[in-house]
């Protein structure tokens, strides 16, 4: 920033403070100074900050947000160490301010920032609680953005967020909207912070309905970075939906670890009853007992549903912890089998001696499962993809 504009910048910084854009970023570094400039142009004499989230982005977003902050004093940031997604990272932005309004958008340049002052405007008048911006609202428009097959997507997202949750908004999936920070404090620890867009799970978590002021918006298309939506945000979409429902229940991440070890049964099971068929024809000369063939086809069965089980919780439940490179992904499959190999001497264990109490082979082999699972968890979330 020039001097010219630093003077007016240290001016706005230096009175009351009266909205924070949070920023979540992840490999934005050439969107970060346009994005400023774009803000400082649209607030006008209004004094606000920018709180840019990063992701411990490879690319030195982080880095070069604090370069711009030595310049503006407007501009935050928060550098996120082993944690990752847009919910979360909008979560721990809001909170980190204390200006009484808060808005949060894409850093991609894809939201227009022309908005921001008559949001603030529409929840100032006390008419609205909540103000966000539509990608689908009359007025709104996606012709910029370039990509039908993403606008169909949204719609479909947002037609089964609004029959399952009840909101009523023509693009409950939106990335881009503004509320006072009281709200978004009172009910913070309830929200999830998982999942699908923060908007929805704001929507769907407070306790009163909210007044919801609509603007539409002209989506923008994407100019420099990458995506911030990977191949798991359908399977994210689900697991938010979940979590609304059952997450105080349930435990979400051990739901979502559950769930692929219910797909992990599939594969133990389909495995075992080849390798208990290929025993019975191919080595029947050596007259092995019907134990020992259980034995050798259920431990073939669970190493096999173990590797599935750790590529898939590495790509989905700890997608946010997710081990990346060769020698990070064999380490890690080392150690998640390490840590499941007392559950698989469990689950072997107790199949064998169900087994010989008469239960049939498939059951027996069930019920192991399901108690070496418990120590595979546990374990694992923290050996694997955290910290002791």
């Amino acid at each position: 920033m020039t001097p010219t504009r630093l003077e007016p910048a240290i001016s706005a910084a230096n009175k009351p403070l009266q909205v924070a854009v949070i920023l979540p970023t992840y490999n934005e570094r050439a969107n970060l100074r346009p994005l400023v400039a774009r803000l400082d142009a649209a607030m006008g004499d209004l004094s606000w900050e920018a709180i840019y989230v990063d992701d411990n982005s490879p690319d030195g977003t982080a880095d070069e947000a604090r370069a711009i902050g030595l310049e503006d004093p407007r501009i935050r940031v928060i550098q996120r160490i082993g944690r990752r997604g847009l919910a979360s990272a909008a979560i721990e932005g809001m909170l980190a301010t204390s200006a009484p309004y808060v808005a949060v958008m894409d850093a991609d340049l894809q939201h227009d920032p022309a908005l921001l002052p008559q949001m603030l405007e529409s929840l100032t008048s006390g008419e609205y609680d909540l103000a966000y911006a539509s990608r689908f609202a009359e007025g709104a428009s996606t012709e910029e953005w370039g990509r039908p097959d993403r606008v169909k997507a949204s719609g479909l997202a947002n037609a089964i967020a609004r029959k399952v949750t009840g909101v009523d908004l023509t693009d409950p999936m939106s990335g881009y909207f503004m509320l006072p920070a009281a709200t978004l404090r009172a009910d913070a620890h309830r929200l999830s912070g998982v999942g699908f867009k923060i908007l929805l799970d704001i929507l769907a978590t407070v306790d009163q309905p909210l007044r919801v002021k609509e603007f539409p918006l002209n989506f923008a298309a994407r100019t420099e970075g990458e995506s911030k939506l990977d191949r798991t945000v359908v399977f994210e979409f689900l697991v938010g939906l979940y979590d609304k429902w059952l997450g105080r229940i349930i435990p979400t991440r051990f739901a979502l670890f559950g769930t692929i070890g219910g797909a992990g049964v599939v594969v133990h099971m389909a495995v075992l009853a080849t390798m208990l068929s290929l025993l019975g024809e191919q080595f029947a000369y050596h007259k092995w007992s019907a134990q020992t063939d259980f034995i050798v086809a259920q431990t073939s069965a669970a190493v096999v549903a173990m590797t599935f089980n750790f590529v898939l919780n590495n790509e989905l439940t700890y997608a946010d912890k997710r081990l990346r490179g060769l020698l990070p992904l064999l380490r890690g499959w080392a150690k998640f089998a390490l840590t499941c190999s007392v559950g698989l001497l469990a689950n072997v264990g107790v199949g064998a001696v169900l087994l010989r109490m008469g239960f049939h082979a498939y059951p027996a082999a069930i019920i192991g499962i399901v108690v070496g699972s418990v120590w595979n968890f546990a374990l694992s979330s923290k050996f694997v993809w955290g910290k002791y």
